[in-house]
This record gives structure tokens, sequence and C-alpha cells, in this order.
């Protein structure tokens, strides 16, 4: 058991270690790479959803 401890503390410094000596550029293009939260956990509903809105919002003021 010690054995897997051990080398689950071995492969979380070798995560942090590579995640801090990435340079900031790398981790503006992850950050920018990742979906809405909405986006990605509901689909395309929540985007159909708000376009729709705007359209009825849209559509009352006429």
């Amino acid at each position: 058991m010690a054995s897997s401890g051990e080398e689950l503390v071995k492969y979380i410094t070798e995560k942090v270690v590579v995640y801090i000596e990435d340079p900031r550029s790398v981790k503006e293009r992850r950050a920018a790479a990742k979906q809405p939260w909405l986006q990605k956990w509901f689909g395309m509903l929540p985007l159909s959803w708000s376009i729709w809105w705007n359209k009825w919002k849209l559509r009352g003021k006429k």
C-alpha cells in the first residue's frame, strides 16, 4: 500500500512541476481553449436559447 501512495505523490509532484515550468504563453493558450461551462455541461442548448431570447426581445421593441 505504501508504494502506491509513493507513486501517487510522485505523479502529482511531476504534474505540478511540469505545470509550473510551462511558459506563460502555453498557460494562456490552454486557458483560451477551454469551452464556457454552460456549453461544456449542456451543449448547444444555452446558445440556442440565448439567440432565441434576444430575437424575442428585439421583436417586442418594434
